[in-house]
């Protein structure tokens, strides 16, 4: 049985911050965040699930991703979800959902399928959105997008007690 989640409402509203944090960082990329100034990278946004299940692979067969996760060697689907509001990752079948319909768009952005396979990656034993998940997808996101967004995320976290 896994472990209980209970930090997963807590863990959504801090990663909302920091999807807000690109939204929100113009054309200039420069945020100010714990008194640094940092200029994020511009996040890929996916035009269809095929562009998401091409950016899965590609991450996946980064020698770095490789190197530092274990778990990288295994393949993903990704597959569309029905729905709207959640995308999400099925542990059995190693497969990430991801919403495609107009409602959906959000989640057709390069941090949310980084969260879908650090759910992947993270071999940690822990709760779903745990410190071992957390650390997975800081690593994992420093790894893909560069240190900033790692510090981004490790700034959030710590603020919002994770």
């Amino acid at each position: 049985m896994a472990p209980r989640d209970s930090l997963r409402s807590r863990f959504y509203t801090a990663e909302r911050l920091v999807l807000n944090m690109f939204d929100r960082a113009g054309p200039t990329r420069t945020v100010q965040i714990a008194g640094t100034e940092l200029t994020l990278p511009v996040e890929a946004r996916f035009a269809s699930i095929d562009s998401v299940r091409d950016h899965v692979r590609e991450v996946l067969a980064m020698p770095a991703v490789q190197d530092r996760f274990p778990r990288a060697a295994v393949q993903v689907s990704v597959r569309a979800r029905r729905g709207f509001r959640l995308a999400h990752y099925e542990p059995e079948s190693a497969t990430i959902a991801i919403p495609e319909s107009r409602e959906g768009r959000w989640a057709m952005r390069e941090l949310v399928a980084l969260h879908e396979i650090a759910h992947h990656l993270d071999d940690s034993g822990g709760p779903a959105h745990g410190p071992g998940f957390a650390n997975t997808l800081i690593d994992l996101a420093g790894i893909v997008l560069g240190p900033e967004v790692a510090f981004v995320y490790r700034v959030v976290l710590a603020d919002s007690g994770l």
